[in-house]
């Protein structure tokens, strides 16, 4: 039996960001039960050169729907980058659930040899859509969802192992 492109992809997404909603209402619950200013929890970063719990947020969500548009051969949506709460945090990943739900099977089966170009921190990079996929999004979806696990729970909001990897 053979993995599609699809069943490799969107799914997976959507499963991801829907654990990193649940990290993320913990973080919220965990900030107003013990009278912390929810902002706080948002802008904070593992290490000072490291990017901020938004962010990491921003780059998972901009990460699968730009791969389902590039796959499909759709110009990526654009968001504002301007979320500033864990309600917005949680419109953002809504919003990407949404848009990932749109797609079906025919538009990403099929993609492995697409040649998908883009530019990372200025830089053109070239992929054939399998390697895309496996080598590129998916690291980065787990990387960027991983490191806002990590802020949260580094700040003592209670998220574990069951949180990450949702329900099986």
């Amino acid at each position: 039996m053979t993995l599609s492109m699809y069943q490799a992809s969107i799914p997976v997404f959507i499963h991801m960001h829907g654990n990193l909603a649940g990290i993320l209402d913990k973080g919220a619950t965990h900030a107003e039960a013990n009278k912390i200013d929810p902002s706080v929890l948002v802008n904070a970063r593992l290490y000072p050169n490291m990017f901020a719990l938004a962010r990491q947020v921003q780059i998972a969500t901009d990460a699968t729907k730009g791969c389902a548009a590039r796959l499909s051969g759709q110009t990526p949506p654009s968001y504002e980058d301007n979320e500033a709460s864990f309600a917005e945090l949680k419109a953002r990943l809504d919003k990407t659930v949404a848009f990932l739900r749109t797609f079906k099977p025919e538009q990403i089966d099929g993609s492995e040899d697409k040649t998908i170009e883009l530019k990372v921190g200025g830089k053109p990079m070239s992929f054939k859509g399998q390697a895309y996929l496996l080598h590129y999004v998916l690291p980065n979806l787990y990387f960027h969802t991983t490191t806002a696990y990590a802020i949260l729970r580094h700040n003592g909001v209670p998220v574990g192992k069951a949180d990450f990897l949702g329900k099986i």
